[in-house]
């Protein structure tokens, strides 16, 4: 029977292993919006020696690309794009300690087993509901590559911020327990 969790960024190995396939899991705190072009920028950096713009121990990216700020707002639509454009980067930040990401879709079977290797999660955020997502986050600070636009990196807080795990340490899979049932045999 999934469970719920409330948990707040870092996130500690414990609570890393507390987690399984299907929970619910409502994070607060800081979490990190980045898609591709920031992801090829961060290991651009670690290939030439130079610092990430934040310590990526413990944290979370959100594959996200926000849409412009209503007024008021710190931030638009803030849906969840393919994690899958995001594989080629993903290991390495994994092995940096990074403890998870959010986004939508399966993932390679390289970082899957980064997951597991490394003690991490995968959370999806439901695709779709990116102005009720948007609700959650309190502020959006743009930490590097302004030029980017909405692919640059940035720290969002957070509060409640609702995710399902998709894949958890022990290496489960939801997007493959989701589709047994229908499989003819």
């Amino acid at each position: 029977m999934p469970a719920t969790h409330h948990l707040t960024t870092p996130l500690s190995r414990d609570d890393i292993r507390s987690l399984h396939i299907g929970d619910l899991v409502f994070i607060s705190g800081t979490i990190y919006a980045a898609r591709d072009a920031a992801h090829k920028r961060m290991v651009e950096a670690l290939d030439e020696g130079r610092p990430l713009p934040f310590d990526p121990a413990g944290q979370l990216i959100y594959y996200v690309g926000p849409t412009p700020a209503k007024p008021g707002r710190p931030i638009g639509s803030a849906g969840p794009t393919t994690s899958g454009r995001m594989d080629a980067y993903t290991p390495r930040l994994l092995s940096l300690g990074l403890a998870g990401m959010i986004g939508k879709g399966n993932r390679s079977r390289a970082v899957m087993d980064s997951i597991k290797e490394n003690v991490c999660v995968y959370f999806a955020a439901t695709g779709g509901a990116a102005a009720l997502i948007s609700r959650c986050i309190r502020s959006y600070t743009v930490l590097a590559w302004p030029e980017l636009g909405p692919e640059a990196l940035a720290a969002m807080e957070v509060e409640n911020f609702p995710v399902t795990v998709v894949a958890d340490c022990f290496g489960g899979d939801q997007y493959e327990e989701g589709q047994k049932p229908y499989r003819k045999i």
